[in-house]
């Protein structure tokens, strides 16, 4: 009996051995498990940011290759044809003249803008059907374009010495017509388009045009008259025209013509090729400023310092109305001018503006801010703080040096082309 129970003892034991056994068994799988299924819910999420990002791409390079069909399709599209409106006949025909030579009776699409396609208008014509698929902006140099004032000089009329009557007539002639019309409404009279100012190099002529850029709110375009020889036949000519069409669509405008005589000069009879095609160019600028069209509310400055070889064509009234002589300075002129050269210079208490005005009879305004500079330049060599009688003596000296005058004196009345 004794042994029946110590069998039955043992195999309690055992079987609760094994019960624990697999309770362990289970909690680790239990465990495992968990593990299990973290890793799986990670790989899941990750997978899933993966599958967004991928589709993200997806869309990206269609996206890309849509633009890229699309390009290649452009490259593929015939060129279009370049033509320039010459008639319109009625709501759906028109007349143009291609860049290939030919004229052709064209039609265009109702979904042009109607108020774009005006005589002189460019266009784009389909290749095959010669139709007009697009209206083109206009043509316009680069050149041209550059040639507006974007920002204004710095220059103002206080800082012009000398020239009290010049400056008068300037505003009288350019600056009123633009401001007051009204008063030359009720006089019955049109306002003067153009001056001509003329005098020696350095008085301030072109300082007379930044000064009116400055004061007016007109769009200013200034260019050099040597801007206007090209090489090729005709092309100074456009250049002339296409800087009064954008005077024109600027306009109110002032344009300022400097050196003058580099394209007026008197038209002789001329064996070379270069020379008529300058008398040409000259030619364009006498129908822009007076010809059968009207040129409009745009002003006209002309400067030089040769009015004697210029054309006689171009100083009737109605190109140039009024021509304004810029003088070298008088002894007032002188003293004005040192003034405003010498403002902001630290001057010695012996310098006297009035000798200096008296030793330098003769001296335009460039002259006369050189001697300034000079005179400013020997105190720096010196190291001192002040500008003595002596820096002004000694730059008077360099400026008028009789040596180096004789060398540029040169005979007057010969002009090299």
């Amino acid at each position: 009996m004794n042994d029946f129970d110590d069998l039955e003892n043992s195999s309690k034991e055992e079987l609760i051995e094994k019960v624990e056994s697999l309770e362990d068994e289970i909690s680790s799988l239990r465990e495992e498990k968990s593990k299990a299924k973290s890793n799986l819910m990670w790989k899941v999420r990750k997978l899933e940011k993966d599958k967004v990002l991928i589709e993200n791409e997806k869309i990206r390079l269609e996206r890309e290759a849509k633009s890229l069909r699309s390009e290649v399709e452009r490259f593929r599209s015939p060129p279009l044809v370049l033509a320039t409106i010459t008639e319109v006949l009625d709501e759906n025909r028109m007349t143009v003249k291609s860049s290939t030579g030919p004229s052709f009776l064209v039609n265009y699409s109702k979904f042009l803008d109607e108020k774009l396609l005006v005589p002189g208008s460019r266009v784009a014509l389909n290749q095959q059907t010669f139709g007009i698929v697009e209206v083109l902006p206009s043509e316009k140099d680069a050149n041209v374009s550059g040639m507006e004032i974007e920002t204004k000089p710095d220059v103002t009329y206080e800082q012009i010495g000398g020239l009290e009557e010049q400056i008068v007539e300037v505003k009288e002639t350019v600056e009123l017509p633009l401001k007051e019309p009204e008063l030359f409404e009720k006089i019955g009279i049109d306002p003067p388009k153009g001056i001509l100012l003329y005098g020696p190099p350095g008085t301030g002529k072109t300082l007379l045009a930044k000064a009116v850029a400055n004061e007016t709110n007109a769009t200013f375009i200034k260019i050099v008259a040597s801007e206007f020889v090209k090489k090729y036949i005709g092309e100074g000519a456009r250049l002339v025209r296409e800087v009064f069409e954008l005077a024109k669509e600027k306009a109110p405008a002032i344009i300022f013509i400097d050196e003058l005589d580099a394209v007026a000069a008197k038209r002789l009879k001329s064996s070379t090729s270069g020379d008529r095609e300058v008398q040409r160019t000259l030619m364009q600028l006498l129908a822009e400023l007076d010809g059968f069209e009207s040129r409009g509310d745009i002003g006209i400055i002309g400067a030089t310092n040769r009015p004697d070889i210029l054309d006689p064509a171009l100083l009737r009234p109605g190109r140039f109305d009024r021509f304004i002589e810029v003088p070298l300075p008088n002894e007032d002129g002188r003293k004005e001018i040192l003034k405003i050269h010498t403002k902001r210079m630290a001057l010695d208490e012996e310098a006297d503006i009035d000798l200096l005005s008296d030793l330098t009879d003769g001296l335009s305004g460039a002259d006369l801010k050189a001697v300034c500079t000079e005179a400013g330049m020997f105190a720096i060599r010196e190291k001192r703080d002040k500008v003595t009688v002596a820096d002004f003596m000694d730059a008077v000296d360099k400026v008028v040096d009789s040596e180096h005058d004789e060398e540029f004196k040169k005979e007057a009345g010969v002009m090299f082309g």
